[in-house]
C-alpha cells in the first residue's frame, strides 16, 4: 500500500526515465563531437575580448550557467539578455568579442534579429542549437550540434533532455578550455576566496598556524608538571619538547597526560622526555592547510607541529584552528 496517498506509484518510474533519458541524451552528444567542437575552442582561444553566452528563456538559463561556469574556470565571459541587446546592450560587443547563442530550434526571433548586428561588428558567432539546418546555425562561424533523440516531458514540450545537453555541452566548452589554457587549482581558488573550496585551497599552514607567545613548548630537560602547565597554558592540548636550537625532539599530548595519569607519576620528578612521544608528525609553514587536516585524518591525530626546513619548531595548530579558519 503506498503511504503516500497523492503520490501516483508510478512517479519513480517515471522520474527514472526522466534520468535514463537525460543520461541517454548527454551521452550522444560524446559520439557526435567533431572538428566543429574544436574549432569552437579554437575560436574562443584566441579570443583577444570577452566571451558573450546568450540564450531565450530555458536556454536563456542555461547560458547563465555557462558563462559563470567559463568565469570560474579561466575564461572571462558574461551573459547578455538577447532581449536587452536589441535595446541597447549591444554596444558592449566589440569586433575582438565572441558571442555563444545557444537556441535549440536555432530560430530564437530575439537572437536572429542581433545576429545582423553581432556580423557587423566583426565579433565571432558560435552557435549552439538542435538545428544543424536553423537560420541561427547557418549565420554561425561555428555550429556545435546539440540535438536530442526526444525530450524528458512526457509531453514532449517542456525543455528538459534538450537543456541538460545544452549543459553538458557548455561544460564540456569550459573544462577543454580550461586544460588549454593550464589553469590550475590555485588559480581556481583565486576566483572563489569566499568559497570553503577556494579557502582550502589558498589557506597555508603559516596563515593559521599559532607562534611566538602563542606557542607551547619546553626544553628537554623539563618535568612533566611543567608540560602540563605549558599544555593548560597554552590551550592547544599538547606541546612540543624542543632543545637549545629548538630543534623538535618529541610531543606530549592530552592523550599522553591521561595515559601518564594510569601509571601514577610523579609530576614533579619524571622527566617529560621520558613520557613524550619522540618523532612526531610535522609540516611544513608552506604546506597548505588540506594538507595538515589530511595528515591528521590518516594518522589519527588532533595536533601538529609546525617546523622549517631544519626540522626547528616554529609553529604548532590542532583541528579546532583548523575548523576555526573553515578549511574542514
Amino acid at each position: 500500500m503506498n503511504k503516500f496517498a497523492t503520490v501516483s506509484p508510478h512517479a519513480l518510474d517515471l522520474a527514472r526515465e526522466v534520468l535514463n533519458v537525460e543520461a541517454a541524451a548527454v551521452q550522444a552528444l560524446a559520439s557526435r563531437l567533431d572538428d566543429n567542437f574544436l574549432h569552437a575552442l579554437d575560436v574562443i582561444l584566441s579570443c583577444k575580448g570577452r566571451v558573450i553566452v546568450s540564450g531565450m528563456g530555458k536556454s536563456g538559463h542555461i547560458a547563465r550557467k555557462i558563462a559563470s561556469t567559463m568565469s570560474s574556470t579561466g575564461t572571462p565571459a558574461y551573459f547578455v539578455h538577447p532581449g536587452e541587446a536589441s535595446h541597447g546592450d549591444l554596444g558592449m560587443i566589440t569586433s575582438e568579442d565572441v558571442i555563444i547563442a545557444l537556441s535549440y530550434s536555432g530560430e530564437s526571433q530575439e537572437l536572429i534579429a542581433i545576429v545582423p548586428m553581432i556580423k557587423r561588428q566583426g565579433a565571432k558567432l558560435i552557435s549552439m542549437t538542435g538545428n544543424p539546418s536553423s537560420s541561427l546555425a547557418i549565420e554561425a562561424d561555428v555550429h556545435l550540434n546539440a540535438a536530442i533523440d526526444k525530450e524528458a516531458c512526457p509531453m514532449g514540450l517542456a525543455p528538459t533532455a534538450s537543456t541538460t545537453a545544452a549543459l553538458a555541452l557548455g561544460d564540456a566548452l569550459a573544462v577543454a578550455l580550461l586544460d588549454a589554457k593550464g589553469f590550475s587549482a590555485e588559480d581556481f581558488a583565486r576566483s572563489h576566496p569566499g568559497g570553503s573550496l577556494g579557502r582550502r585551497l589558498i589557506t597555508h599552514v603559516r596563515d593559521i598556524m599559532r607562534s611566538g607567545e602563542r606557542l607551547p613548548m619546553v626544553r628537554e630537560n623539563a618535568m612533566l608538571g611543567e608540560a602540563v602547565l605549558e599544555i593548560s597554558k597554552k590551550g592547544v592540548g599538547m606541546t612540543a619538547i624542543v632543545d637549545a636550537e629548538q630543534n623538535v625532539l618529541g610531543i606530549y599530548t592530552d592523550g599522553d597526560l591521561r595515559r601518564t595519569l594510569e601509571k601514577k607519576l610523579d609530576f614533579s620528578t619524571t622527566p617529560v622526555r621520558s613520557v613524550m612521544s619522540a618523532n612526531p608528525r610535522c609540516i611544513a609553514q608552506d604546506a597548505l592547510a588540506a594538507e595538515a587536516v589530511l595528515m591528521m585524518e590518516q594518522n589519527n591525530i588532533s595536533q601538529m607541529l609546525v617546523v622549517d626546513d631544519k626540522h626547528r619548531l616554529i609553529g604548532a595548530l590542532n583541528m579546532h584552528d583548523l575548523l576555526h579558519a573553515k578549511v574542514i
